[in-house]
């Protein structure tokens, strides 16, 4: 019965971490690298998000909830995971440690950048309208700067190399070969949805 029920949240852990947490990390880039084009174009994404109909439903159902989820099992696994050098191979092993390391990084990162933006606004201290200035002001500061390029790349490493054992973990790249192949479009698709990122950081350092 235990082996059973670890079965299963393995699956929907790996299941979640892509759809819908992966799905909205992407959203949310593409919506935050408007920023990149100044306060006008980062505004008008920010705002159709906004207007999007039962919007709290969809954040608490599709983003916090599975959100939760994937981060506390994933401490679970995290703590009770081991390297195996002699099985995977060294690279496959980094790739290993450096998903549970940005787990654990996440978990506390997320939860800094979910006050420092979203609460402000549902405590009152901001409106809606008011998103750039408050990553300008966040972004001003260099040490907080360091901390938002750093769990960028944590969660956009994390999503992809997430992916590619998404693909394992369900059956659908079995062979050496595809893993192999799928190893090199996941770092590809890292650095495409890094630079969203980056763009998004660097529109909120620079434009007024």
């Amino acid at each position: 019965m235990a082996k059973t029920t670890h079965y299963f949240n393995r699956k929907l852990h790996s299941l979640l971490g892509v759809i819908p947490v992966g799905a909205f990390l992407c959203v949310h880039l593409f919506i935050n690298s408007g920023a990149f084009g100044g306060r006008e174009v980062f505004n008008a994404r920010a705002e159709f998000m906004e207007s999007l109909p039962f919007l709290l439903f969809l954040e608490i159902f599709l983003i916090f909830v599975p959100i939760l989820y994937h981060g506390i099992y994933g401490l679970f696994i995290a703590f009770q995971a081991k390297n195996n050098v002699g099985r995977f191979g060294f690279l496959r092993n980094v790739n290993f440690m450096l998903q549970r390391v940005t787990g654990i990084f996440l978990i506390i990162w997320l939860t800094w950048h979910v006050w420092e933006t979203r609460m402000q606004v549902a405590l009152g201290y901001a409106d809606n309208t008011q998103y750039f200035d408050i990553m300008r002001a966040i972004v001003a500061n260099p040490i907080s700067l360091a901390l938002y390029v750093i769990g960028l790349l944590s969660a956009t490493f994390h999503f992809a190399n997430g992916l590619s054992t998404f693909l394992i973990t369900w059956g659908i790249t079995i062979g050496p070969r595809s893993q192999k192949i799928f190893g090199y479009v996941s770092a590809i698709f890292f650095l495409l949805i890094s630079t969203l990122g980056i763009m998004a950081l660097y529109g909120f350092v620079v434009n007024a």
